[in-house]
């Protein structure tokens, strides 16, 4: 999506209060259950409401409806919390969930990251939740099993305790200035890291603070191809995004259309984030009145099957 075509300010301050800090927002070591609603058929409920109380996937095959703002995941695969060179994060979020070929990316990337950029392995972050839709908090994407938040900071050399995965803080890799990255943590680590993920064909675009891009873009070497995949978007200066293409043959999936293959790395494609406006937006006169939640009617209708589908078994 183009910058020029996004109302400006407005949006910027909605997106950073919903997806500003993510990796920052602390989870719970004793989170306490959703209550029942009092009327869960009540068609002005919003959907995030009806999906946050899934604990498990729906039974069957992957299937993956609408798309990654407004859809859902049938038969969601969860990613396992600990491996060799993984390791999940805020588990009391119950957001490990997604297509089984966004759970094997992690898994290839984080081989790779202990390979090509010598670190221990990564840290995962939010995929979605055991049916996908929308959530409580934080994302309006992450939806369909497809997108994934992978933190910038590498994974400790040690087995996480359950106080430290959901206490514990990503390292913001973006100077005070905003105008470019922090060199005393952000490293060539992170751009091999970032390559690797580019690299995966099924990926279609990553998303990174705007100083990330402009870093990578001066550091990348050789084939420099990857660099089209990587979007600067607002936020994304302690994680980065992972998002992949539909999957073959997944004729429910509404996906985005494909981008240009250009680097993305002139002056003229940092001039928009890197303006006044975007670096120090000034709040609005009165606060936006906030939308009414999306509710079940408003998704693809097939998300109603998946919601009241049978849970698969844990």
């Amino acid at each position: 999506m183009s910058p020029c075509r996004i109302a400006p300010l407005l949006l910027v301050m909605t997106f950073l209060a919903a997806n500003g800090a993510l990796a920052q927002d602390k989870g719970s070591v004793n989170p306490k259950p959703l209550p029942p609603l009092a009327n869960p058929d009540d068609p002005k409920i919003g959907a995030k409401e009806l999906f946050a109380r899934k604990l498990l996937p729906s039974t069957g095959p992957a299937h993956v409806i609408g798309s990654y703002v407004k859809g859902c995941i049938g038969g969601a695969q969860q990613m396992p919390l600990n491996g060799d060179t993984w390791q999940v994060m805020r588990l009391s979020r119950n957001r490990n969930w997604g297509h089984p070929d966004m759970i094997a990316l992690i898994k290839r990337l984080s081989a790779k990251a202990h390979k090509d950029a010598g670190w221990p392995g990564i840290l995962v972050g939010d995929i979605g939740q055991p049916r996908g839709g929308p959530a409580l908090s934080g994302h309006a994407s992450h939806q369909i099993g497809l997108d994934a938040d992978i933190w910038l900071t590498p994974m400790p050399d040690h087995r996480l305790s359950r106080e430290e995965r959901e206490e514990m803080s990503a390292v913001m890799m973006v100077r005070e200035d905003r105008l470019d990255i922090d060199p005393k943590v952000f490293t060539p680590g992170h751009v091999l890291v970032l390559r690797d993920a580019a690299r995966e064909p099924a990926v279609q675009r990553i998303f990174v603070n705007p100083a990330i891009k402009k870093a990578l873009c001066r550091e990348a070497k050789g084939d420099r191809s990857w660099l089209s995949k990587i979007r600067p978007w607002w936020g994304h200066d302690y994680h980065f995004h992972i998002r992949m293409r539909c999957p073959a043959g997944a004729s429910d999936c509404k996906g985005q259309p494909s981008q240009s293959e250009d680097e993305g790395c002139k002056p003229s494609d940092f001039a928009f984030w890197f303006s006044e406006g975007v670096l120090h937006p000034k709040p609005p006169p009165e606060p936006p009145k906030p939308k009414p939640p999306m509710t079940l009617a408003q998704m693809p209708a097939a998300c109603k099957a998946v919601l009241h589908a049978a849970d698969a078994k844990p």
